[in-house]
């Protein structure tokens, strides 16, 4: 069994138990989290498709982490203009742990 759900402007292929990172939500280690905009179902074989959600459809997980992702440098020249320019990122994500899908 596997659902596609829809979170941080992006979708993730999620079953039961396992573990995924997205964009960051609100919430401490250990608080339950609930995923409502389930895109599509697959249950013994078969397939439910939303349009554009399935309704009464969630997906179940807990909050396993709260962190931040390896730094990227962003580095833009010009060259013979003298223009450099070094900047550095890092993106923080959450960790969640799927527990269970409704379907």
């Amino acid at each position: 069994m596997y659902a596609v759900v829809k979170t941080g402007g992006k979708q993730y292929k999620v079953s039961e138990g396992v573990f995924f990172k997205v964009e960051k939500l609100a919430g401490e280690v250990g608080d339950a989290v609930e995923f409502e905009d389930v895109l599509l179902v697959s249950k013994d074989g078969e397939l439910r498709l939303g349009q554009p959600t399935v309704e009464g459809a969630k997906v179940k997980g807990t909050i396993v982490e709260q962190d931040r992702e390896k730094k990227i440098i962003v580095f833009k020249m010009k060259r013979r203009k003298g223009y450099r320019l070094k900047k550095g990122h890092r993106q923080s994500y959450t960790g969640v742990k799927v527990e269970a899908i409704e379907a």
